[in-house]
């Protein structure tokens, strides 16, 4: 049996829904791409991808001994629309991929063993190996492209014939030689599905992400109050944004997650924003743990939440919002004021306003204030 064929086999027994190999100067567009991206400061305040960049832009350059790079991609394709909580104010959605475990606790390990049977089928004294998924300065997704999982879609993330946009990517750096796959050809024709679905209008042209404007860094990577421009935009999106990925039309042919361990929780699929919103730090950390919302922590997560509850029109959860007016945080402080903003009367907010702006110690909780009793 060939190596690469042997390789496919042990990655679908342990769990892995595709396998394909690329070397490693396959994306020799990548830096270019990459440094246009920066310079027109579309990385927003995620500064660590210009201090990696020349490590991001070339594998080689990250390991210089790297030949051949090995491409896994693990589907968690949702059982339902993933997007029929947004018709639902009363409560968060949260992106499907964190709806479980965090991905790469599944997939590191998968990874860890599939790198140690590559050595023992390869018979050589064991080649060298190298495992990402996601933690380090490598270009998964052109990598997967190149490697012919799928393509980079207009929203830019990795779109399968078979698997639609769901797709986790791991990869295995090796100094083995191994012969590698044809690329995938752009299927996304004149389709501008996942352009024209985005609420934040944060692609500037297609193939391109502008990140400062995308939701899921909005409420994941972003520190400090959301730009208030985007806040009404974001609906009741309390962590992440599926809308560019479920609007894609490939995902006709999408499959359901096999791995159990990425299908969601019942628990996180719906939850109510007013339960939510009463999670301190402890509880916080109880419900999410193993799953990729507690890396943002707390603070970040019911800042979020605040401002679902300020786009949800549901004058009942004005209440909800008054209790955080006594957050220790003050970016969920500043959230609950431009929920009630919106939530309360405006005689009834200004009232508010004259009993809790001048005590406020931070300035851009006061500044929420003016802002929206002037609004």
């Amino acid at each position: 049996m060939r190596l690469e064929k042997a390789i496919a086999e042990k990655a679908r027994a342990l769990g892995f829904d595709a396998c394909r190999i690329t070397h490693a100067d396959a994306i020799p567009e990548a830096p270019e791409r990459l440094a246009r991206f920066l310079a027109d400061g579309h990385h927003a305040t995620m500064e660590w991808m210009a201090e990696t960049a020349d490590r991001r832009a070339a594998p080689r350059v990250l390991w210089q001994d790297v030949r051949s790079i090995v491409m896994l991609g693990m589907n968690y394709g949702p059982d339902r629309d993933p997007l029929e909580n947004l018709t639902r104010p009363e409560v968060g959605s949260i992106s499907v991929y964190a709806r479980h475990r965090d991905y790469h606790d599944v997939i590191k390990g998968k990874l860890k063993t599939l790198a140690g049977q590559i050595g023992a089928l390869a018979r050589d004294g064991g080649p060298d190996v190298k495992v990402f998924v996601d933690t380090a300065p490598v270009m998964e997704k052109p990598l997967a492209a190149a490697a012919g999982l799928g393509w980079q879609g207009k929203h830019t993330n990795l779109v399968s014939r078979e698997f639609g946009s769901w797709l986790f990517l791991g990869a295995i750096f090796t100094t083995l030689d191994l012969e590698a796959d044809a690329p995938e050809a752009d299927r996304c024709g004149s389709c501008r599905a996942c352009l024209d679905i985005c609420p934040t209008r944060a692609f500037p042209a297609p193939y391109r992400l502008d990140a400062g404007r995308c939701i899921s860094y909005l409420t994941i990577e972003h520190k400090g109050p959301i730009p208030r421009e985007f806040r009404q935009a974001i609906g009741n999106r309390i962590y992440g944004c599926d809308d560019c990925l479920a609007a894609c039309p490939w995902n006709k042919f999408a499959e359901t997650a096999r791995e159990a361990k990425l299908k969601a929780r019942a628990d996180l699929e719906a939850p109510a924003l007013a339960d939510l919103a009463k999670l301190d730090d402890a509880a916080f950390r109880a419900l999410f743990s193993g799953s990729p919302v507690k890396r943002i922590g707390r603070d970040r997560f019911i800042r979020n939440v605040a401002i679902a509850i300020g786009n949800s029109g549901d004058a009942a959860l004005a209440q909800t919002a008054r209790r955080l007016l006594g957050d220790p945080a003050p970016d969920v402080r500043g959230a609950a004021v431009w929920a009630l903003s919106r939530l309360l009367p405006g005689d009834e907010f200004a009232r508010l306003g004259r009993e809790n702006a001048e005590r406020e110690e931070d300035p851009s909780v006061r500044e929420e204030w003016h802002s929206g009793a002037a609004s």
